[in-house]
């Protein structure tokens, strides 16, 4: 009996065209067990050109595991899978030969087939990518680390390719609760790796909130490492029964050295800065993180839960910037819609995220169990 491998393979252009790179992972089909990581920086190029060689590179890396395997090669993009399914011609000049790659190295094993995933199904190759990006960009070279991360088993095959699948099964859903009230969000001042703990009135805050959740069936609880996340979780577990389990990818984003000052203080300080942060998501406060670093560990959590909890319904304890990130991925829309949404302390949104079909967000912002202020 052939042995069945997964491909997951994506890419990625900082501009389109612009810095680009790729990134590939071969797993056991059945364990979900990592046997191989590839990944590189490609120079100036286009997000096609960068997916197709990342479907080439994780092609070949699966042939080198076993030439005789059954291959299925899953990927976010929709032009890629069609195009390697037969479906759509390869109409553009830089396509041609790329597409000729990968069907040479597909050759050399048992068989491949193509199937589309969502993207935060794919967040694996896109963390991949966006390292071999982040190390070009250090003048550095990507290397493999020491040992891959673990690897759960997909939930279920990728969508054949073809007319996209309506949402038609059971959602995981996710209810999003921001923290308690907190000695810095009263000031309005950025609080991102700062362990502060909740107020009165943020205590107060998480107490109602769990309250208004003791019916909503709650599975379980996830929480961001930080004190005021831990504190607001805490108060959940008792009201629900769930159990709570911790989860670093949520954290809040690190904002170097804004943090603990407010946005004037900052707009003061490091104007120029500011600007360019608040123009781009690649730029980082000095010291801290971007928004996009912010979004791969998001995605990678959110990959995780969503495979540990599947079709359940778990609440996320979480901060401003992640849960912004979540309901951006599930309305696909782009990163400048973080500046246009708020969230309140101890506010509660919805996300259900469909195995077959897309994520829908079912409320955002909710305070209504809140007491007046």
């Amino acid at each position: 009996m052939s042995r069945r491998l997964v491909v997951e393979a994506d890419g990625g252009s900082r501009g389109n065209p612009g810095p680009a790179g790729y990134g590939a992972v071969v797993k056991d089909a059945f364990t979900g067990e990592v046997l191989a990581e590839v990944a590189e920086a490609i120079g100036h190029a286009t997000n096609n050109v960068a997916e197709y060689r990342g479907l080439i590179a994780g092609l070949r890396a699966a042939a080198g595991i076993d030439p005789t395997a059954r291959v299925e090669v899953r990927m976010d993009s929709k032009l890629v899978v069609e195009q390697m399914s037969g479906r759509w011609k390869i109409k553009h000049p830089d396509m041609i030969p790329l597409a000729l790659q990968a069907r040479e190295a597909a050759s050399g094993l048992g068989s491949v087939s193509y199937g589309w995933v969502p993207r935060d199904r794919n967040a694996h190759a896109d963390r991949l990518a966006n390292e071999a990006m982040d190390a070009a960009a250090r003048g550095e070279t990507w290397t493999r680390r020491a040992e891959p991360e673990e690897s759960e088993p997909d939930p279920e095959p990728a969508a054949p390719a073809g007319p996209a699948v309506g949402a038609t099964r059971t959602p995981t859903v996710t209810l999003l609760l921001r923290h308690g009230e907190t000695p810095l969000s009263i000031e309005k001042r950025f609080a991102g790796a700062s362990d502060v703990p909740l107020t009165d009135t943020g205590v107060e805050q998480a107490r109602a909130a769990a309250q208004a959740l003791k019916g909503r069936g709650v599975d379980a609880v996830v929480t961001s490492p930080l004190a005021r996340c831990q504190a607001t979780a805490a108060e959940v577990a008792a009201a629900t029964g769930a159990p709570v389990r911790v989860e670093e990818g949520f954290r809040e984003a690190d904002f170097g050295e804004w943090e603990g000052l407010t946005f004037a203080e900052v707009r003061e300080r490091w104007p120029e800065q500011m600007n360019a942060w608040l123009a781009d998501p690649s730029v980082a406060p000095p010291g801290g993180e971007s928004f996009e670093q912010v979004a791969r560990r998001v995605r990678i959590a959110l990959d995780k839960l969503k495979v540990r909890h599947r079709h359940r319904t778990v609440l996320v304890v979480s901060h401003v910037t992640p849960i912004k990130l979540l309901l951006r991925d599930a309305l696909q829309a782009p990163m400048s819609s973080l500046y246009r949404m708020h969230l309140d302390t101890s506010s509660l949104s919805r996300i259900d995220w469909y195995d077959d079909g897309p994520a829908v967000v079912r409320s955002l912002n909710d305070t209504h169990h809140l007491p007046p202020a």
